[in-house]
């Protein structure tokens, strides 16, 4: 076996190659999971019932729909042979006896035809008995309504180094959720075969976990049940956890009634059933020496949570390990905590907790940077970590010289000082519009923070004429994970793309698998892809050496040859050495098996090293802000990011540039509003569509944007030198974000702190702005003195516009 690492000569992997379903998805072939179902003959379609009340106990009468024709079964919770629970928890029952937001699944319709399911799904009546609700993260901690358990991170004495700091900062930041809209809704299969076995085809980031529930709820064991992941159109974490009791229904109803079942979702079923990104609700006190150098941060996290806890404690847990970002934090004490609000249970979303942990920290030194004097790229590069330092958390940040060598190099290639020195002199003369150009840097942590989570399988055949199939754990949605894959098991057999086929991820065919998720799929998939290759490798360089009359050690595989050192008049194909394996029985398949070394949590203590390296990365990003409006434009973005040796460097730009445009959406476009009023539609998701819930489109793409992945920045111990690059890349959007705070600070008077809301609308941006006009040149950010800081804790209170004033420590 070869060092995980390294690369023989001539690799496929580090090729820029086209997506395995590029040509299929824009010729509109492409196969997803509802498709399926339009070709299975019998199917039945599932429609929901859904609650129109944020909180009550409610009394469901179903018989109603049995009048409506074409309805064939109404699904209750009396049809459930298991349990009647879709979650890891045991807190989400599938067919509720309360109600616990508006848009909750009370019972399901199973008709003939979606427009009978629907129909009859209309005619079941429902009595609710009004309980309280919280509908805002506020409601629930004026309430004390939590769920899950609470953690902290510590390190030093924050306390202390406050009282002593030269400058104590405190304020609130609050952000909200984001919608996943992926292209591909929620979508499930179900078929049971002659034999009682069920195949569930599922549109799901994790199969064996939508196996588990499956079989749990129909009170079988998981290996009478195969769930199938063909391919998504899109998941971005949304598809991780809640998939798994839309797949328990439509087995449910393949039971009953004995013939296949399809549920896919509607647009606006999908938006107001399934999670979304944890909004936060952050309190904070920053202490900086008088150089600008942080001393301490206290921090108080609140994730908005939901109606139950889903992965809201994981993503609480990344939130905390990434409040730090890149920068060093010598005394840190960050509690988090969950609420519990009568709202779509939140969930996983790219970067999982860390860009609302980041947000934490790049807010802070946007905020504060005018009140300091200092430049805030100045600000930002002065607190970058130093090499032979450690996270709050305890883990070392390995190759932390990176962040400035990728800082120097974006800075130096985007010529940022003087396109500053322009638009400077473009400001000056121009009052109603202002431009700004921002830097942020970003480090991310790769790996789950559940250690059992970091392992994968993978099956390869090599069949007599050559040909290979590869099986792996690791679910496509689009991503590029499969191109990946065909990569690595190209170049660890050493043949040509084309000779490599895969096949559709299945849960009888890699079995336990971990969830497509927290950026590793390649890392752990590729590295059960390439030692099941390698298992193959090594057995038919035996037969080869045979044949060549050399060493099996001096075998060489490349470009769909095989070779030996000190034969060169002679070459084998690779279908000749697999023909003549199997003729002298020699295994021709094998199963890969990959874990990731190294890694050590104490989940309870927020100490040890839960990540097996971090993924770096900078970007600049300029803006032009329209003061009358508030309306502004992208102007240009640059990006530096390390993704490794790259296996796919087309592939990993094009995530870089999704990732950061989502994050864009997500900081400055996405807003989630929920009905706050006490009115009959408490708690109904106000932005239900794409026609109220703003996306990213044409017209908000950066006029110029460059990206370019870091050189020379192999990963040891990561396959073929590689590192994740899915999530990461979000978090250089708060370049955008602050990009826009310095922009509308040009209308303001020198040093003046602009509190930017979130996400920073047009409208957000244009009251940030008539704040900024008519301010006088004081603080806007609570500033106290080392002596009040010693004694005393900040203490919001809410005006009567609903907004937290921050009152100074000590006042």
């Amino acid at each position: 076996m070869s060092a995980l690492a390294d690369r023989p000569a001539n690799p496929v992997v580090g090729l820029r190659a086209a997506h395995e379903s590029a040509a299929l998805h824009v010729t509109g072939a492409a196969m997803y999971t509802d498709d399926l179902a339009a070709h299975t003959a019998g199917v039945l379609t599932a429609w929901p019932v859904q609650s129109t009340n944020a909180h009550a106990n409610v009394t469901i009468d179903v018989a109603p729909a049995y009048d409506v024709p074409g309805v064939v079964r109404v699904l209750t919770a009396e049809d459930v042979p298991g349990i009647n629970d879709a979650g890891i928890k045991h807190d989400e029952p599938l067919f509720p006896t309360e109600s616990m937001f508006n848009g909750h699944a009370l019972v399901w319709v199973l008709g003939e035809t979606q427009e009978a399911a629907r129909l009859g799904a209309a005619a079941v009546r429902v009595d609710y008995e009004p309980l309280p609700s919280y509908i805002s993260v506020r409601d629930a901690i004026a309430a004390e309504s939590y769920q899950g358990i609470a953690r902290t991170v510590s390190r030093g004495d924050a306390p202390g180094a406050m009282a002593g700091a030269a400058h104590v900062y405190e304020g609130v930041t609050e952000f909200g959720g984001q919608e996943h809209f992926y292209l591909e809704t929620h979508a499930s299969l179900a078929l049971r075969d002659s034999e009682g076995q069920y195949f569930v085809q599922c549109s799901t980031q994790h199969p064996s976990e939508t196996q588990e529930i499956v079989a749990h709820v129909l009170g079988i064991s998981s290996s009478e049940v195969t769930v199938q992941s063909l391919r998504m159109g899109g998941a971005f974490g949304g598809k991780e956890m809640q998939p798994h009791g839309f797949a328990a229904i439509a087995a449910l109803g393949a039971k009953l009634t004995g013939r296949p079942v399809r549920l896919r979702l509607n647009r606006t079923q999908d938006i107001t059933m399934t999670g979304k990104r944890h909004p936060f609700h952050i309190t904070w006190r920053a202490g900086f020496d008088a150089d600008g150098f942080i001393q301490a941060l206290e921090a108080t996290l609140t994730a908005d949570g939901g109606w139950s806890i889903d992965l809201s404690e994981p993503v609480l847990g990344r939130a905390l390990c990434h409040l730090d970002n890149a920068y060093w934090i010598p005394n840190v004490l960050a509690h988090g905590r969950i609420a519990k609000t009568n709202k779509t249970s939140q969930t996983a979303f790219r970067g999982f907790g860390g860009p609302q942990g980041v947000f934490l920290i790049e807010d802070i030194l946007g905020r504060v940077a005018p009140q300091l004097g200092i430049d805030p790229i100045e600000l930002r590069r002065r607190n970058f970590y130093r090499p032979g330092q450690s996270t709050p958390y305890g883990q070392l940040v390995k190759d932390a010289d990176r962040i400035s060598t990728i800082w120097g190099q974006l800075e130096s290639e985007s010529d940022v000082a003087a396109r500053r020195a322009e638009i400077e002199a473009f400001n000056a003369q121009s009052p109603d519009v202002k431009r700004a150009l921002a830097m942020t840097p970003v480090k991310f942590g790769i790996s789950f923070n559940f250690a059992a989570f970091n392992q994968a399988g993978a099956l390869v055949h090599v069949y007599k004429d050559g040909s290979v199939l590869i099986n792996h754990g690791g679910t496509e949605m689009g991503q590029g994970l499969h191109t990946k894959m065909l990569q690595v098991a190209a170049t660890a057999l050493g043949l040509e793309l084309h000779q490599v086929r895969l096949a559709p991820t299945r849960t009888d065919k890699v079995p336990n698998t971990s969830a497509t998720a927290a950026s590793s799929g390649a890392d752990l998939n590729g590295g059960a892809v390439k030692n099941a290759c390698e298992q193959i490798r090594e057995r038919m360089a035996k037969v080869a050496g045979r044949r060549l009359n050399v060493d099996e050690r001096d075998v060489r595989f490349e470009g769909g040859f095989v070779t030996g050192l000190g034969n060169r008049e002679q070459r084998l194909t690779f279908a000749e050495v697999a023909n003549a394996a199997y003729l002298q029985r020699v295994q021709l398949w094998a199963a890969g098996y990959y874990r990731t070394e190294g890694l050590h949590w104490n989940p309870d203590l927020m100490q040890g090293s839960p990540f097996k390296y971090f993924a770096y990365g900078a970007a600049a990003t300029e803006v032009e802000v329209d003061g009358f409006t508030g309306a502004y434009r992208i102007r240009r973005v640059d990006i530096v990011h390390d993704v490794g040796d790259s296996l796919s460097p087309m592939l990993d730009i094009g995530q870089i540039e999704g990732a950061y445009v989502q994050g864009v959406g997500w900081l400055t476009l996405e807003e989630l509003r929920w009905d706050e009023t006490d009115g009959p539609n408490r708690g109904r998701l106000l932005t239900q569509s794409a026609s109220t819930y703003k996306l990213p489109s044409f017209s908000e793409m950066p006029e110029e944007f460059n990206v370019r992945l870091f050189e020379d920045a192999r990963e040891d111990g990561a396959v073929y030198g590689s590192k994740a690059v899915g999530e990461p890349p979000f978090m250089l959007a708060f370049s955008a974000r602050e990009a826009l705070r310095e922009a509308v600070a040009e209308f303001g008077p020198a040093g003046h702190s602009v509190d930017l809301g979130s996400p920073a609308t047009p409208e957000a941006v244009f009251w940030a702005v008539e704040a900024a006009r008519g301010a006088s040149g004081e603080a806007s950010v609570g500033e106290t003195t080392a002596a009040g800081a010693a004694d005393a804790e900040a203490t919001a209170v809410e005006d009567a516009a609903g907004a937290d004033v921050l009152v100074p420590a000590g006042s």
